[in-house]
């Protein structure tokens, strides 16, 4: 298909807006590595929350839905949904602890919190592990959205998507830093939730669909529509509530959801004005991306099952695509198709700004790993903020190109995440305890990496070759996270531990109360150096977690609640809203002592 005239003003008027962003920040930008990259650390809450909802809001991710909805229901999403645990869990107990911790990236937590040549290693591999790997990965991912986008509704060709959707993105992220990023994050988000929400509202409007009712009692969508999954079926139960929920958000690290923080949602937060600005921060974040965004794509999921009911009606619709994409995700951006001119350009607008927002952010992240944990802390320690500016801008460009290229040998959305999550298995706990429990040192956290990082490879590469079958995914993260926990805590307790004198200048600076630092306060006291007296302490943990839990709770309920409300059972719905309404209002008492 073709965009009519009036389409193609619309998207080229935003991405437009999108560079003169970036242009008219790129001064202050330049200025130094912590303006590139932290924004000055002067960002407030509001700001900091919608790009962090806006970066997590990627082109792959409606495609990713669509996928899960169409292969195991709506009840499908606890695969990803396990994960406010870990946001809500990164709200009241870490958020504060980040922004207090005054490193330039979380990867600085390293030589903060361990000793040794390890830690600096650890710091420079884990730099170049998370911020060029991992990070080509997810951008790899979100690139591929873009392509199977751009095939199913523009006509183009690989090649060609990705020259035109990586060129504006990656030189206004060039240019603006994070602030830039920060700023064209919230224009991105508004244009990204107009665009699928109307998205949602035409699939529904289709002749085959018939609104809503017509929806909700089609043959083919009834038995996808379950919020919770069948429990009579112990291998889906299995597969996408129970190990979710007890295992997954605790144990895996993933880009977005990582188990105490991490990544760029720890570059938002260490970007805050202030400690309390950086709660707030991750607390709208939460929120906003599972309790306000999700229907709209499920809706277009489920129209999608009566429109396009299966694989070989999107290829006998999209013949000139190429037969290798042609997945289950492909069918959020072919119902995009129907819309009439005017809205096709809007939606076309939002998809553009989710891919940018998320690879913008990507790209700033991951050279922020490059410039300061590799470069500067390796390379050239003497270099002055215009040089680590430079070397910024080059890294970025650097990194979409890897990216770009990557994408090219991916097939879907889902395959990305399920390999993410098993390279990270096992790592959560230990991200989640390191903070609270001395022992763990800088041998650990490289015995985690390079475990999870050896089981993913052999159940994606070798197993399939030496056994002629795969193992089912649920079945690989469990192995990992068993096999690299037992592997990570074993090394912990039997290598040497951090130097005392790191010891405690991190209880000092970070104050992490709890049982865990038992014996460094007693050792301390023994030495004549009274760590409780100085320790600027975390707050009331038992609070904190108690938070947590009635936070999960309420988003939660506020999710539930819309969904049965759109399925027209109003009593539920209502009951569901007032839990929310109720858990809200307890936060607020109990957030007052924090």
């Amino acid at each position: 298909m073709q965009l009519a005239l009036v389409d193609q003003l619309i998207v080229i008027g935003f991405l437009a807006a999108s560079l003169l962003v970036g242009l008219a920040v790129a001064r202050r930008a330049g200025r130094s590595s912590t303006e590139f990259f932290l924004s000055g650390r002067h960002m407030p809450w509001w700001l900091l929350g919608v790009s962090m909802v806006a970066t997590t809001f990627s082109t792959d991710t409606p495609n990713l839905v669509t996928d899960i909805v169409r292969t195991n229901g709506v009840a499908g999403n606890w695969v990803w949904w396990a994960f406010l645990l870990t946001g809500m869990l990164t709200t009241f107990v870490y958020a504060k602890l980040w922004r207090r911790s005054g490193v330039e990236t979380d990867i600085g937590f390293y030589e903060l919190r361990y000793s040794g040549k390890q830690a600096a290693f650890l710091r420079g591999f884990r730099a170049l592990y998370l911020g060029v790997f991992f990070n080509v990965m997810i951008m790899a991912s979100v690139t591929l959205a873009a392509i199977k986008i751009g095939g199913v509704m523009l006509g183009l060709s690989p090649a060609t998507t990705v020259l035109i959707a990586g060129t504006v993105t990656v030189v206004y992220s060039m240019m603006g830093g994070l602030t830039g990023v920060i700023i064209t994050d919230f224009l991105q988000f508004g244009v990204a939730m107009f665009g699928s929400v109307t998205a949602a509202w035409y699939a529904l409007a289709r002749p085959e669909v018939g609104g809503l009712a017509g929806l909700l009692s089609n043959p083919a969508v009834i038995p996808k529509l379950s919020i919770l999954p069948d429990f009579s079926d112990h291998s889906l139960l299995w597969t996408i509530f129970i190990v979710p929920l007890a295992i997954q958000w605790w144990a895996t690290w993933y880009p977005g959801a990582e188990p105490g923080g991490g990544g760029y949602i720890a570059q938002r937060m260490l970007a805050a004005k202030n400690e309390s600005h950086a709660q707030g921060a991750t607390l709208l974040f939460n929120v906003a991306h599972y309790a306000l965004r999700p229907w709209p794509w499920i809706l277009v999921a489920l129209a999608s099952v009566v429109v396009f009911p299966d694989l070989e009606s999107l290829r006998r619709a999209f013949p000139d695509v190429d037969p290798a994409v042609v997945q289950n995700d492909l069918a959020y951006p072919a119902m995009l198709t129907f819309l009439p001119a005017g809205l096709l350009g809007l939606v076309v607008a939002s998809l553009v700004a989710a891919y940018m927002s998320t690879i913008s952010t990507h790209l700033n992240w991951g050279a922020s790993y490059i410039v300061n944990d590799f470069y500067r802390r390796f390379l050239n320690p003497d270099a002055d903020e215009r040089q680590l500016v430079r070397v910024g801008r080059v890294s970025t460009a650097a990194l979409m190109l890897v990216a770009c290229l990557v994408s090219l040998l991916l097939s879907n959305a889902l395959q990305a995440f399920q390999i993410l999550l098993q390279i990270g298995a096992g790592t959560g706990l230990l991200f989640i305890l390191r903070w609270f429990w001395w022992r763990i040192n800088a041998v650990s956290e490289i015995t985690a990496m390079s475990v999870s990082f050896v089981i993913a490879v052999y159940f994606q590469l070798l197993h399939p070759r030496l056994t002629g079958a795969t193992l089912d995914p649920t079945v690989q993260l469990v192995a990992g996270v068993a096999i690299t926990t037992t592997a990570w805590v074993g090394v912990a307790l039997a290598t040497t531990p951090t130097d005392e004198g790191t010891l405690r200048s991190f209880y000092r600076k970070i104050g992490p109360r709890g049982p865990g630092w038992a014996a460094v306060l007693r050792r301390a006291a023994a030495d004549g150096v009274p760590l409780e007296a100085t320790a600027t302490g975390s707050g009331d943990l038992p609070i904190a977690l108690a938070c947590m839990s009635l936070a999960t709770l309420a988003v939660y309920s506020a999710l539930f609640a819309t969904g049965y409300f759109l399925y027209g059972e109003t009593g539920l719905a209502s009951l569901l809203a007032l839990v929310t309404v109720g858990a809200t209002a307890t936060i607020l008492k109990l957030w007052r002592r924090l």
